[in-house]
């Protein structure tokens, strides 16, 4: 499995990661999935204090008992749950973030994060404090290095510009191309990574999203969304399955360190995994894809 550095730091991570998210409550099947990924040879694991209330995070952290040396955890803080009341409210500020750390370390059952990320961000967060709460869990050793989880153009401009972010966790896809006017070419300048998310789009450019086609998909009606699921099929066809190709395309761009895939199936997972020996496409083949699907641009999260 090729690895990637993130940014300058001396983190390098898998091209193809693990979204946690998708494995469920189940704690069995839970840590099996990622010791599976683990053989595979992927080392990012992607989770957050907000998964399953805290669960996600503690069932990463049983599966990398006695291998966290082989692991790079990423994690995130933004989101915060009150006690008796339902949902979550949005808390950036340092003294959050220095707490919520201790937790999600207690659940990882480790004494360190590789990655730590902000989970979201607007303009309106007090970002000096923000970046603060981060350089001082560096500083102490709490954390490795930090980034910031974000589809915001302008959020992601902030951070990038007055912190010493080493990634950019951003939506990225063949349906979801809105990265690639703003997003991509600035973390690429900055020597910022990115670490690409959604890559098979909810499941819309993997085996059986024609199911998933019917509600649409961002700026995708639900005819075009099957005719452009036909035509990179086609495109695949004898060399890769739909899924692979879809992470190959997010992982084209040169910004881009790592694509997290979820997977909730051993079978899934073996598929993503496959993905690492798929040759990087040609860029007539990019540009095919390019021209079949949308340019989309970034209207709102501003």
């Amino acid at each position: 499995m090729r690895k990637n550095q993130l940014g300058n730091s001396d983190l390098f991570v898998s091209e193809i990661g693990f979204g946690c998210m998708s494995i469920g409550t189940e704690e069995q099947t839970g840590v099996r999935l990622i010791h599976k990924a683990l053989d595979y040879g992927i080392n990012l694991l992607d989770t957050a204090d907000l998964y399953d209330g805290g669960l996600n995070e503690e069932i990463v952290g049983k599966a990398v008992k006695g291998r966290r040396q082989d692991v790079i955890i990423a994690t995130k803080v933004g989101n915060r749950r009150y006690p008796g009341q339902e949902g979550w409210v949005w808390d950036a500020s340092k003294a959050y973030i220095l707490s919520a750390v201790k937790e999600s370390l207690r659940r990882l059952q480790t004494d360190y994060i590789d990655l730590y990320q902000l989970h979201g961000g607007t303009l309106e967060d007090p970002i000096d404090e923000t970046i603060e709460a981060f350089e001082q869990l560096k500083k102490e050793g709490v954390i490795r290095q930090y980034g910031i989880s974000s589809i915001r153009p302008n959020v992601v401009r902030e951070y990038a510009s007055r912190s010493s972010i080493v990634t950019v966790m951003n939506q990225y896809s063949i349906l979801d191309r809105r990265a690639e006017e703003e997003i991509l070419p600035l973390l690429e300048q900055r020597g910022i990574s990115v670490i690409a998310r959604g890559p098979v789009a909810s499941g819309n450019l993997a085996a059986g999203g024609e199911r998933k086609a019917e509600k649409g998909y961002l700026d995708y009606a639900k005819d075009e969304l099957l005719e452009l699921r036909g035509k990179l099929s086609d495109m695949a066809a004898g060399k890769c399955t739909l899924s692979q190709l879809a992470i190959r395309y997010s992982l084209s761009a040169p910004a881009v360190a790592s694509a997290i895939a979820g997977a909730s199936s051993l079978e899934q997972l073996k598929e993503n995994a496959g993905t690492a020996g798929i040759p990087p496409l040609s860029e007539e083949t990019l540009a095919d894809i390019r021209r079949i699907s949308h340019a989309n641009q970034y209207t709102q999260h501003r």
